[in-house]
């Protein structure tokens, strides 16, 4: 159990990094921000990176991208860990360095283009995309932990967005939400636009089945599964693939429980631990 959760704040194969190096060297976000706690929590990072998923591919255009693109139906594990460490990198990593991750996959999504279902052209760039992706991560994450780590005050969630910032419009997402009220905003004026679709289906059943967690620990996958389709906002919610799929009596609780537990566990060097090492150097960012 213990090797497991540290797998999941580790970079994935091929993808080794020190985030104690180099000394000094401040991050995107700030050491004592609200993000720095959020993503030192592994199940509020599984949880909060499903529900994100949840809502983009609710989005028509985002879910051509992700879905055709984005390496789920191929390996979910190592997509999520991917999208895991590019996460980490903007919170803990030096600035240059995430930087230059940012730029790389800013030029991948260069080539992320198609068409939806329904005939509407769709590029991985347009910062109206860009935006919906990158207010979702945020809200998913924060919720996740909001929900099953610690509450969080509206000045904390609202924090949140803002040091998130940064590395939005480093992607090219302009127009992100910098409050807590303006992602409700956004999510409101894209309700309308939101739909359901068999693709929903799959992707639970991917995160439910796929060996992310070893065997004797699939209940406890499929536990945190439900747990992100419960944090999932309306309208999303209610759409008849995520309807019923959330967490049963009492489950909540274990969740909760079990979120808590993991910041107790002795996990090593972990990102967090890595860039709090480097800043000391420097007396740290704010």
């Amino acid at each position: 159990m213990l090797k497991t959760i540290r797998d999941l704040l580790q970079p994935p194969p091929g993808m080794a990094f020190d985030f104690s190096q180099p000394g000094g060297e401040p991050a995107l976000a700030p050491q004592n921000g609200i993000s720095w706690r959020v993503f030192a929590n592994p199940v509020a990072l599984f949880v909060g990176g499903v529900t994100a998923v949840l809502l983009e591919l609710s989005e028509p255009s985002v879910r051509s991208g992700v879905w055709d693109h984005g390496g789920f139906q191929r390996d979910p594990g190592l997509r999520l860990r991917r999208t895991g460490f590019a996460a980490m990198m903007t919170v803990y990593g030096p600035r240059s360095a995430a930087e230059k991750l940012i730029a790389q996959v800013v030029r991948m999504h260069g080539h992320v283009r198609g068409s939806t279902p329904g005939g509407a052209a769709y590029h991985a760039n347009d910062p109206r995309l860009l935006d919906w992706v990158q207010a979702t991560a945020v809200f998913g994450f924060t919720e996740a932990y909001h929900r099953y780590v610690q509450s969080l005050s509206p000045p904390e969630k609202d924090a949140a967005f803002t040091e998130a910032g940064p590395s939005a419009r480093l992607y090219g997402a302009t127009g992100v939400p910098r409050s807590w009220a303006a992602w409700e905003a956004l999510l409101g004026s894209t309700a309308p636009g939101l739909e359901g679709s068999n693709i929903l289906d799959d992707f639970l059943r991917i995160m439910a089945e796929a060996p992310i967690l070893p065997a004797p620990l699939r209940p406890l996958q499929r536990l945190l599964v439900r747990a992100a389709v419960e944090i999932t906002p309306e309208p999303v919610r209610s759409l008849p693939q995520l309807r019923g799929r959330g967490l049963r009596v009492g489950e909540a609780r274990l969740v909760r429980a079990l979120a808590r537990a993991s910041v107790l566990l002795p996990l090593g060097a972990t990102p967090q631990v890595q860039a709090a090492r480097r800043l000391a150097r420097s007396g740290g960012n704010t």
